[in-house]
């Protein structure tokens, strides 16, 4: 038997406790999302959520999970009698595995029945299995997409329908979603983070005596997890019980018009958009009163929903880091409660009716408890709120000493030439950086041909989740099956091969796989010139702007975007290849600028980097970008590193300015083969892949 870690035995992670326990005692307020860091026992307490959940009745034999007084009217396996005796058995945790196929979640066509019995029988996926109970999405944030538009459909309609194969089969998924994430791997689209009801930023205690309490508990679980679940076991039956006890009570909670005002003007304050939050903030509130033992919604529990429901629904696009401003939220809670009148349950109407249920040592709720509240965000700014100065750059100013950049000592404190916002970058050194430009909407990049890699939104690919469009005989190992095409290619030789039952008698050769077709996510590597010649201020600015915008365009087409920029004596990685915009954000916000030109080392930074990642991800097609004025004034010859990018598509963008021009761009893209563009049409780049192929 498997013992799972106790949930009371957690330490700390009050917000998150507050969180699972809220939905536990309402499963109307729909889900959680739990984004942390790595190490911070996410999977844990998701874990451990499941056996607080009050126990379910069900129609025995049934495999979608109907309740007995409720039965659906569309189940597989019904009709069943309303009314009927059932059965009691606990609430289940479902886990969908990152890896998952489609049919693995919606269900499909019972191949076994099928090929062996010649009937037609619906086979149910885990949309079914959670049905009533938890479905968990561990690292929910790199499920491929075909499996989130999947779980957003089950999720709006709570209803999972089957269309494949020749079944037509529609049955109830009403469940509870729960999704842990870390940040740093990428963001989730906006439609399925919007589809939980509340979001939890976690973070590990920088406490030593807290995290020695963590350790000391998970060794002595891990060295005997009966004896350490047992000594657990009477606050276990206590949070249960409490659980039962405000979910039993929340019908009965009321919802003053005065606590629905004060919703509906917090979360037009925050400029959410929909109005999915003011729901999920009013369910939140009559949850937390229950579970505080009030029957009535008071201007704490208004806070506290507040405090989970809005931070990850008032991001206005990715850059902006999630949060809430709770000084802000304060004072509108202030300024709506003065407008009280009496009994209105505010906070000199009504306030708790006692201690609550199950004692004072339930999770506590994020502020309501006498504990230090979090410390306020910083509103709605993100990594690059700065000043309206910091939308661009004025080119063309000269340097100060009248020297050219590159003629300049690069000592590290290197001088742009330009004015710039006046901040130093990150590292306190006083470097000045080059703002960068506001994003910009950026043309669909499209590396030419059609590759084999993994699922995406922009490039065509050959990929096992693309749509299919047709059938052929497998050249190797089979691994997705025609059913319908293999049941065709055997249906005329049943009698030739002497069927007397009514299954089919198969050989190798009826044997079909889906033909699939669809788009693949790639790599867009910018290795940009970051020295002092040829304004590069200007360039700075433009080439952060361009790469920002293709961030953004990243997160939601599911690619990769890298940066190299070369200056001084060398090249460095400033953006490792990544689809995670918070972390390249925070990367770009400081690119120091001046010093020499060494070319050839930020080519072969390029090629290093181009290497590794072939070895992570072989699929995967990378796009260079290249951004210079092809002067070379260190690091030898660009020739033998030029020959190491030999067979990657590459966009030159020259940006030699000035009535002298030397061309030296124009040789660099012709020994890359690579197309030739000026700074000016950078931010028209999705049109140049498109032309790569009339270059090449």
């Amino acid at each position: 038997m498997i013992v799972t870690y106790p949930f009371s035995a957690v330490v700390g992670l009050a917000d998150l406790k507050l969180a699972l326990v809220l939905n536990a005692v309402s499963p109307r307020v729909g889900g959680v999302l739990v984004r942390g860091e790595k190490g911070t026992a996410k999977s844990t307490i998701v874990r451990a959520l499941a056996a607080q959940l009050p126990a379910v009745d069900v129609v025995p034999g049934c495999r979608f999970a109907c309740d007995p007084g409720a039965p659906d009217s569309e189940c597989p396996d019904g009709p069943h009698e309303p009314g009927a005796g059932g059965v009691s058995r606990p609430a289940v945790l479902v886990e969908l595995p990152v890896g998952a196929s489609e049919d693995r979640l919606a269900g499909s066509l019972d191949v076994e029945r099928a090929l062996t019995e010649g009937v037609k029988a619906f086979e149910p996926g885990l949309l079914a299995a959670a049905h009533r109970g938890v479905l968990y999405v561990d690292e929910v944030n790199l499920l491929h997409d075909h499996l989130v538009d999947l779980l957003l459909d089950a999720a709006a309609l709570g209803r999972c329908y089957v269309e494949r194969e020749s079944v037509s089969v529609r049955h109830a998924a009403r469940f509870l979603l729960v999704g842990t994430m870390n940040p740093e791997e990428g963001e989730l689209r906006p439609q399925l983070l919007d589809r939980f009801g509340l979001t939890v930023e976690v973070k590990a205690s920088r406490d030593p005596e807290e995290r020695a309490e963590v350790i000391r508990r998970r060794l002595a679980f891990d060295a005997d997890a009966e004896a350490f679940a047992a000594r657990w076991a009477e606050e276990e039956s206590a949070l249960a019980d409490r659980i039962a006890g405000a979910r039993a009570r929340v019908p009965g909670v009321r919802l003053p018009d005065a606590r629905l005002r004060q919703i509906a003007t917090v979360c037009a304050a925050f400029e959410v958009d929909g109005l999915r939050a003011d729901l999920v903030t009013a369910n939140a509130a009559l949850a937390h009163a229950a579970w505080q033992g009030r029957d009535t919604v008071t201007t704490e529990d208004v806070r506290a929903a507040a405090r989970l429901s809005l931070p990850h629904r008032r991001r206005r696009d990715p850059f902006d880091a999630p949060g809430l401003d709770e000084a802000l939220l304060d004072e509108l809670l202030e300024r709506t409660s003065q407008d009280d009148g009496p009994g209105d349950g505010g906070p000199d109407g009504e306030g708790p009716a006692g201690p609550p249920p199950g004692g004072s040592d339930g999770p506590p709720s994020g502020g309501t408890d006498g504990s230090e509240p979090p410390p306020p965000s910083k509103g709605n700014g993100g990594p690059l709120s700065g000043s309206p100065e910091d939308a661009g750059e004025a080119p063309g100013t000269p340097a100060r000493d009248g020297r050219l950049d590159d003629e300049r000592p690069d000592d590290g404190q290197a001088d742009s030439g330009l004015p710039d916002d006046g901040r130093p970058d990150a590292g306190g050194t006083g470097v000045r950086v080059a703002a960068a430009g506001a994003p910009h909407r950026v043309p669909l990049l499209e590396v030419p041909g059609i590759g084999e890699g993994a699922a995406g939104r922009r490039s065509r690919s050959r990929t096992r989740h693309g749509r299919g469009t047709g059938a052929r005989r497998p050249s190797g190992q089979l691994r997705d099956l025609h059913v319908t095409a293999t049941m065709l290619a055997a249906a005329p030789h049943q009698r030739g091969r002497g069927r007397t039952g009514p299954g089919l008698v198969l050989r190798a050769d009826d044997l079909r796989e889906v033909v699939r077709e669809g788009r693949e996510g790639n790599l867009v590597l910018f290795v940009v010139d970051a020295s002092g010649s040829m304004a590069a201020r200007k360039r700075m600015s433009a080439v952060k702007a361009a790469v920002l915008s293709l961030l953004l365009d990243a997160y939601q087409r599911r690619d990769k975007v890298g940066l190299i920029t070369f200056r001084g004596a060398g090249a460095e990685v400033a953006l490792p290849p990544t689809s995670s915009v918070e972390a390249g954000a925070a990367r770009l916000r400081s690119l120091p600028t001046g010093g020499r030109t060494p070319l050839a080392a930020g080519l072969m930074r390029a090629a290093d980097v181009l290497r590794v990642e072939r070895l992570r991800d072989p699929a995967r097609r990378p796009l260079l970008v290249l951004v210079t004025d092809g002067r070379v004034t260190a690091g030898g010859d660009v020739d033998p590193a030029a020959s190491l990018l030999e067979g990657t598509a590459c966009v030159v963008v020259d940006c030699e300015s000035g009535p002298v021009r030397l061309g030296l761009a124009v040789r660099l893209a012709s020994r890359l083969r690579a197309r030739l563009v000026s700074l000016d049409a950078l931010a028209e780049l999705g049109g140049l892949v498109r032309d790569y192929r009339k270059a090449v």
